[in-house]
């Protein structure tokens, strides 16, 4: 396949504009690993950055999509033969290299994990670099005392992708958890995926206390803001927090008290790791940590749909996980 389809992502950090294309191979950026993509996922960082309404993209023009699930085509590194089922996700992916949304992708191959034994590609997709995200999000809570028996766990934006997988995650390994969330009409929905309970936001506390009542022992945070600042005052004695996104904005406020008075930890969540740890946190999410609702977090869609997609995810009109199927031929 010399020529491909893509959709390519233009303009600058002040005017941005995107639109199908088709590209050649000497479009590819350089890297040790080609593959024929499958799959790619729209998260908001895509929207975000396909609408130009966050300024993402490092070099224009770029493909967008930051994760991608397909078939390795060819590669000049050791790790990784034709054939092989991989993904690819974070660090420049989709952001200063072209990216998932193109039947084509190549990149670094410290940028791609085989996607293991028990895991198929659509599975690996709608888990991509959201449940990845998740799932290391928990494995550093429970390295920081996240622990069933301690008591019940929050979780924030609670119908987006990261947060729909981290319910399933949590609940599956015995966690008592609750989602945050005003769509409230979304309750059947995350209590499918494992909640125990879904709360409206608004009902949490009352803003600008130091400290509030104690509720949870630990939250997954994917808003940041106002949210994360509330979180931090309603946590529990050496409770632990993940935070994960920004969604609701990059700045929060609180003071030291739940920090000194209750040991509250608050734990940063980068997806972009190094492979050891990479494919640690894959080989949890394909055994110990093996998503049990996929099939209801996944809204699989046509390449040609994404633009009304990007819409949708940037406006919060979806729920779970937005896959994109790339065309065969």
């Amino acid at each position: 396949m010399d020529t491909f389809q893509a959709y390519l992502i233009e303009g600058t950090p002040a005017q941005t504009s995107a639109r199908f294309a088709e590209l050649h191979e000497r479009d590819l950026d350089p890297g040790e690993v080609t593959l024929r993509v499958a799959y790619a996922s729209i998260n908001y960082k895509d929207a975000l950055a396909a609408t130009g309404k966050g300024r993402i993209i490092r070099r224009f023009p770029c493909v967008g999509g930051i994760d991608a699930v397909g078939t390795v085509e060819a590669s000049t590194d050791a790790r990784f033969a034709p054939g092989d089922l991989v993904i690819a996700q974070s660090h420049g992916f989709g952001v200063s290299q072209h990216g998932g949304y193109a039947q084509r992708a190549r990149a670094p191959a410290d940028w791609v994990t085989r996607v293991p034994s028990g895991l198929d590609a659509l599975e690996a997709i709608t888990i991509g670099v959201a449940g990845y995200t998740a799932a290391l999000a928990i494995d550093l809570c429970e390295l920081n005392g996240l622990a069933p028996s301690r008591g019940k766990v929050l979780v924030n934006g609670a119908t987006g992708g990261v947060a729909s997988i981290a319910i399933d995650l949590l609940a599956q390994r015995g966690f008592e958890v609750v989602a945050a969330t005003r769509k409230l009409a979304e309750s059947d929905y995350l209590k499918r995926l494992g909640a125990a309970d879904v709360v409206d936001p608004a009902a949490i506390g009352d803003a600008g206390k130091p400290l509030e009542p104690a509720l949870w022992q630990g939250a997954i945070d994917s808003l940041g803001g106002e949210p994360l600042s509330l979180l931090t005052r309603t946590v529990q004695k050496d409770g632990v927090i993940a935070s994960i996104g920004n969604a609701a904005g990059l700045s929060f406020s609180t003071s030291v008290m739940p920090f000194i008075l209750r040991g509250v930890r608050l734990i940063g969540v980068n997806s972009d790791n190094d492979p050891a740890l990479r494919s640690r946190i894959w080989q949890r999410l394909a055994g110990d940590l093996k998503p049990r609702h996929l099939s209801a977090i996944a809204n699989v869609r046509p390449f040609e749909e994404l633009p009304s997609l990007i819409d949708a995810v940037v406006n919060g009109r979806v729920r779970g996980r937005t896959i994109i199927a790339l065309p065969t031929s």
